[in-house]
């Protein structure tokens, strides 16, 4: 019981860490788009950039809230005691993913079918 309220609590350090990381990235992300301005650009090759950057920042930001959105489902499950059980087949996530990926809601063989198209995610994994 001990190791896991130990192995709990390391789970908890890191998802918060990874947490205030992304909530920094997706700010720094959002101040950058912000300093792209298109009107102070009159070249077509200078506003085609533009518009490529700004694509760039979009995706990047999506991906930064989806990624956010993981780490605080994978926060409250640990609250409410379903942390490292896989949402699909409720098997164990297995020890060596969660320390690669602590946000997963879902164990590899769950991932594999998901990826190959073999299962509908619930929500959205790494």
């Amino acid at each position: 019981m001990k190791k896991q309220v130990s192995e709990t609590r390391i789970f908890r350090e890191k998802l918060l860490e990874q947490k205030a990381q992304v909530e920094r990235s997706v700010l720094s992300t959002v101040e950058q788009g912000r300093k792209l301005d298109a009107e102070d650009l009159i070249d077509p090759a200078d506003q085609a950039v533009l518009s490529y950057q700004r694509e760039l920042m979009f995706s990047r930001g999506t991906s930064q809230r989806t990624h956010l959105a993981l780490i605080r489902l994978a926060l409250q499950r640990l609250n409410d005691g379903t942390y490292g059980e896989c949402l699909m087949c409720g098997e164990a996530i297995s020890p060596k993913r969660l320390e690669a990926v602590p946000w997963t809601p879902y164990c590899i063989s769950c991932q594999e079918k998901i990826e190959n198209g073999e299962l509908e995610e619930a929500e959205r994994a790494a």
